[in-house]
């Protein structure tokens, strides 16, 4: 893989600023974000009254604590715009959840939300290698999810040229890499799997292809996915992180020459550790919940917004800034089979350590008698061999998830291709125990 160090000239001089002069920074705009949240979203003037907090009594970065958070059930209560902090002919974007189990989260972008947005997509594309010049296919969805046009202005701000691919049609998806040669993929780690699966169906050779840069997101991916993702294409694989309700992807990125967990673009947003069960904030360096403020944000601060991904805060080292530890996994995204605490990620990590079995997995859970069960299932690769080499990998990773994770697990292997492909964010866990109560 190739050396793409940034040049230090080429970094904004916050990257690199001391740790003096970010928490100056940050003090000086959080004053500004609280009081912008009071005084112009209805939300936040109750809320923070009900607290008995006012933006006065902030005066220092551990005055934080006194605010209370903001959860994703009050940007449903306050939907569609009563989020909003200016006005609505104000606002030049607007993008929203899918809204899958319930109303959307809808928020709002004025045109300097959209610049500062497209500022740290930018500045996060170049931590992981992409350059000015560069082309990038982006293979996020398009729409009112911000992953697709998040990309796409972020790539244009840095001076990219931008393939604006969106999802789906797999085919063309290798086809346009092929016969247009982006250095740069910006895509869900577990749609390049399908992707990695259409080069190889080409006859193409995924590592002589002209990707260098692989910048994946909107879902966890493990340490072991991304050694196979570099062997597969010989190219770096960097983790972006971001949530709408905060700005979208671009919130954090890991810098391609350190791959040691995403660096938070502390200029723009503020975190925090919390303890999940008490909300208390702990130290860093210890696990936790992810919390996020907007420093920066004019149509839709967010104040202490409950991420429900779990991490820790680490201290820089490429950037000046503060890492996150790459998130494994979410609170709310957390199994609880008969009393063990499971996580996608753990069977992930598992199953890539196995061979004759694809990377491919959905996790089933189900009902055996009255107790819980689990069943991971997963396909065989082409080269698995007999059904006896099968059997026997399957073994290997119900052991292999014995010895890790505590729990007894039954493996479903299907045939190369029948684990069902994602073409954008993946479904990993099924919870069909209700149809068995």
């Amino acid at each position: 893989m190739l050396d793409l160090t940034p040049e230090k000239s080429s970094l904004d001089a916050i990257e690199i600023a001391s740790r003096d002069e970010i928490t100056a920074l940050q003090t000086e705009r959080m004053a500004w974000s609280l009081r912008h949240a009071y005084d112009n979203v209805p939300h936040y003037k109750k809320s923070f009254d009900e607290a008995g907090v006012h933006p006065d009594d902030f005066k220092q970065l551990s005055d934080l604590s006194k605010f209370p958070f903001t959860v994703k059930s009050d940007l449903r209560d306050n939907y569609p715009f009563g989020m909003f902090a200016t006005p609505r002919e104000q606002v030049s974007r607007i993008h929203a959840s899918s809204g899958t189990t319930g109303k959307p989260t809808v928020v709002g972008y004025t045109a300097n939300d959209v610049d500062m947005w497209a500022t740290v997509m930018a500045r996060s594309m170049r931590a992981s290698g992409t350059r000015p010049g560069d082309i990038v296919h982006v293979a996020y969805g398009y729409g009112l999810f911000t992953g697709g046009l998040g990309a796409h202005y972020g790539a244009e701000k840095l001076g990219c040229t931008v393939v604006p691919v969106s999802g789906g049609m797999t085919a063309r998806q290798v086809t346009l890499i092929n016969d247009f040669k982006p250095s740069t993929i910006m895509v869900t780690p577990s749609y390049l799997l399908s992707i990695l699966d259409e080069c190889r169906e080409q006859g193409i050779d995924p590592r002589e292809t002209s990707l260098q840069v692989g910048i994946f997101g909107a879902e966890p991916w493990t340490n072991a996915m991304r050694e196979e993702v570099e062997q597969a294409f010989d190219m770096h694989a960097v983790d972006i992180y971001g949530l709408s309700e905060i700005i979208g992807p671009g919130v954090a990125n890991e810098c391609v020459e350190t791959k040691d967990g995403p660096t938070i673009w502390e200029d723009h947003f503020y975190p925090e550790i919390i303890n999940p069960d008490t909300g208390e904030p702990v130290a860093d360096g210890e696990l936790g919940e992810l919390v996020f403020t907007s420093l920066t944000k004019e149509a839709c601060p967010i104040i202490r917004y409950r991420t429900r991904d779990l991490s820790r805060l680490l201290p820089g080292t490429a950037r000046s800034m503060r890492r996150m530890e790459k998130i494994t996994g979410r609170s709310d995204d957390m199994i609880i089979l008969r009393g063990v605490n499971v996580f996608p990620t753990q069977i992930e990590e598992q199953l890539m350590k196995v061979e004759g079995l694809a990377p491919h997995f959905q996790i089933e859970l189900t009902k055996s008698g009255r107790m819980d069960a689990m069943i991971v299932h997963v396909e065989s690769t082409k080269d698995a061999g007999s059904k006896e080499a099968q059997d026997a990998s399957a073994k290997d990773l119900s052991d292999r998830i014995k010895d890790v994770v505590g729990i007894t697990a039954k493996i479903e292997v299907a045939p190369e291709g029948g684990v069902a492909r994602s073409q954008g964010k993946a479904v990993r866990v099924v919870d069909n125990r209700s149809k068995f109560s």
